[in-house]
């Protein structure tokens, strides 16, 4: 029984979906013509796919105007119906991933990549106004594609925000005119080649993020920095875990970001706040999947009062 492979498409309503499906159906070495394309399209922008190109694909269009209909009798029909190659998703932007991720799909169906497309010129709106809604379409993707930027694009503040969220997506930049553009080496906040570098509260998210996307970079580098120190269900002789919290959706739920501390002392108290001075070394994490700084301290002070604040990306 021959698998057909399913695209989940999210982002918010004219972020550029159904401009990706059909530049990726369009592409031959993606799609040669000859496998059935069914794409199921939960809400209608300003682009439209019109009979000719569904032809020209090979597609089949199937709309869906509520997710209430877009279960697993209604997935089940549509194998049994069009007994497609692939599936290619244009979810609605204000319905909840989760939810679906939770439908049952028929046996030969996989779920192969969830790709999230955003206007880079509406991001911040989004991210102050709508974060949660946000969150919900962007914390599973594997692709994040930012559209529709230009020279006032601050990707640094893109990808700090986005990490925070889904540190594994892989994120691509697009220009307006549709070629792809590098993440612009931006100028940090504090001075990389510092001995010891010294870390300003709202410096802390900015580097956490730089640290985790280059970790050679700092390798055995020196930092100063104040953070908290959390417990974790993962217990190492001699470390312990210091970082801070980013607020990913609401402020009721929050990420930890933040490193292994390695000290030949006794641990801080949980959920004290510290300010360490260490060396950054560079290690694999199984968890994460990939090299992480982890810190050799060199010296700490507890701090008898600390403001609990969240980090920042700006």
């Amino acid at each position: 029984m021959a698998e057909c492979l399913v695209y989940l498409f999210t982002g918010f309503l004219e972020s550029g979906k159904t401009t990706l499906i059909q530049e990726t159906l369009a592409d031959p070495s993606f799609n040669d013509g000859n496998e059935k394309t069914l794409i199921l399209l939960c809400e209608e922008g300003g682009v439209r796919y019109t009979k000719a190109l569904a032809e020209k694909v090979n597609a089949t269009v199937v709309s869906v105007n509520a997710f209430e209909k877009l279960n697993a009798a209604f997935l089940a029909k549509c194998e049994q119906l069009f007994h497609p190659d692939r599936v290619m998703i244009e979810f609605n932007g204000m319905w909840s991933v989760d939810q679906f991720l939770d439908v049952e799909m028929p046996l030969r169906w996989i779920l192969v990549q969830i790709l999230s497309t955003v206007d880079a010129s509406t991001f911040q709106l989004y991210l102050n106004n709508m974060r949660s809604v946000l969150y919900e379409q962007l914390r599973h993707s594997e692709t994040i594609i930012f559209n529709r930027c230009d020279d006032s694009t601050r990707t640094l503040y893109l990808r700090n925000n986005i990490k925070a969220m889904n540190k594994r997506a892989q994120l691509i930049y697009e220009n307006k005119d549709g070629t792809i553009r590098a993440a612009a080496q931006e100028e940090l906040p504090f001075d990389v080649n510092a001995d010891p570098i010294v870390l300003e509260d709202y410096d802390y998210g900015i580097w956490y993020m730089d640290a985790l996307e280059n970790p050679r970079k700092y390798e055995g580098k020196t930092v100063t920095y104040n953070a908290k120190v959390y417990p974790v269900n993962e217990t190492r002789p001699n470390a312990y875990v210091l970082g801070r919290e980013a607020m990913v959706c609401c402020s009721d739920d929050t990420s930890l970001i933040g490193w292994w501390v390695h000290t030949k002392q006794f641990k801080p108290r949980p959920l004290s706040w510290v300010r360490i001075t260490g060396r950054i070394r560079v290690e694999y994490d199984e968890g994460y999947g990939g090299e992480v700084c982890a810190i050799e301290e060199l010296a700490r002070e507890e701090l008898p009062h600390h403001e609990e604040d969240y980090v920042y990306f700006t």
